[in-house]
């Protein structure tokens, strides 16, 4: 028998002790992140097919029932089948055909029915649609050898939505799932919430952009184009994507203006300790706030949080997987946050370790993760490179999600229970 290491008790499991200045956990920076990021005021009615991604601002209700009338779920023939007398089998004569999108016809009686397509109206008198399938048509008859039940194969007006229902609650984000039932309702404009206007600047003097010159101290940028393609996932305005030299005095001029043209500026590089890391000296010259600096996490401990003005600011370590990682976590979540969106399915998920993992403690590891299949209980299986390298990308493209190691777990044999959070969006 395989015994499974039991879950830790809720929480990141990065709560960890005699770090000089601690380090904010993973739940405390989250809390943080929902106390200070107030929802967007302002709002917007947009046709329906331009709402994708977009956060509703109102409840969506359906203007009438759906279906609005009852209907043939599939091709065959109307017929009143409670009304058929003897055992069977019985001739009926075919009084009319009746395609989708046609009015209803006089109606049914024992002795007649009416060839019907999927999504007619049913007729007056008739309880039940006959498959074509299982009847035989003999010119203008049909012989019925089984008694339907009633209400077989018939939409019922109403059965998927009734009249004034909501059928989508404010604060859910629109996605395809979404739009169908809002369209089903009948709702071709939404309101929703206005766009969250989102400064990019990813700093960094050896970084030029991908595919472009460089230098042999240089170094093509990953950060720009990953995180402008998170970014527009959530539906936000990209008012400014640009590249900082490390330079303070320059950097600080660079983030005064984004403040004044957004509601969020994200940043990536230069938020660590070294000489050359300018940007929070840049925002505290400013006025800036720092609401927490640095989470106890690998990879991506740098990650931090504030406001300047009226903009809040999140700042991303440098190399490619840690901004990545962070901007997952904290960046998804900030975004939600601003946006009013309300998310009802928990982010995490338990599934199962393929192998075994032998790590450093100290701090809660994210590890980019993939589904590799279920168990012999049918539980999710998750396997992970043996090693985290922050710069690393290549193999990104071919992970689900984040595994969230906790930060005393030094080794974890195969079957272990780990928590893991994918990479997808909550809307519907």
């Amino acid at each position: 028998m395989t015994i499974h290491p039991v879950l830790h008790a809720p929480g990141c499991g990065c709560d960890v002790q005699g770090l000089h200045p601690p380090l904010a956990s993973i739940d405390a920076a989250l809390a943080r992140i929902s106390a200070h990021a107030a929802p967007l005021q302002g709002a917007e009615r947009v046709p329906l097919a331009l709402a994708l991604g977009r956060v509703l601002a109102r409840p969506v209700l359906s203007a009438t029932m759906v279906p609005p009338f009852d209907n043939a779920a599939m091709d065959g023939y109307a017929v009143q089948g409670a009304a058929l007398a003897g055992p069977g089998p019985w001739s009926l004569r075919v009084i009319a055909r009746m395609p989708a999108g046609k009015g209803a016809v006089s109606g049914v009686s024992r002795t007649t029915a009416a060839r019907i397509f999927t999504g007619a109206p049913v007729p007056a008198g008739a309880d039940a649609v006959v498959m074509q399938e299982e009847v035989t048509r003999d010119g203008d008859a049909i012989v019925v050898r089984r008694r339907p039940e009633p209400g077989l194969n018939i939409r019922k007006a109403g059965s998927d939505i009734a009249a004034g229902a909501c059928v989508l609650d404010a604060g859910r984000r629109l996605g395809p799932r979404g739009i169908a039932a809002c369209a089903a309702a009948g709702a071709s404009l939404v309101h929703v919430r206005r766009k969250l206007r989102v400064a990019l600047l990813v700093t960094g003097n050896e970084v030029r952009p991908a595919g472009t010159q460089r230098g042999e101290a240089q170094i093509w940028d990953v950060n720009s184009p990953m995180l402008m393609a998170l970014l527009t996932a959530q539906a936000v305005e990209l008012v400014s994507v640009g590249l900082a030299a490390d330079d303070r005095s320059s950097l600080a001029g660079q983030l005064a203006d984004l403040a004044a043209i957004s509601d969020l500026i994200v940043t990536t590089g230069g938020i660590s300790v070294g000489e050359e890391d300018h940007v929070k000296p840049a925002l505290a010259g400013l006025g800036g706030e720092i609401l927490f600096s640095g989470v106890a996490i690998k990879p991506g401990k740098p990650v931090s949080f504030g406001r300047l003005g009226s903009s809040l600011w999140l700042g991303l370590p440098g190399n490619p997987l840690s901004a990545f990682v962070t901007y997952q976590v904290f960046g998804t979540a900030l975004v939600r946050c601003m946006t009013g969106e309300i998310i009802q399915t928990p982010l995490r998920r338990h599934v199962v370790l393929s192998e075994a993992i032998r790590r450093k403690p100290g701090r809660c590891e994210l590890r980019p993760a993939k589904i590799a299949g279920f168990d012999a209980q049918g539980r999710e299986v998750v396997r992970c490179d043996q090693a985290i390298h922050s710069a690393r990308v290549g193999t990104l493209a071919d992970t689900d999600g984040l595994m969230f190691l906790q930060a005393e777990d030094d080794e974890l044999s195969a079957g272990a229970i780990v928590e893991f959070q994918p990479f997808c969006t909550h809307e519907v």
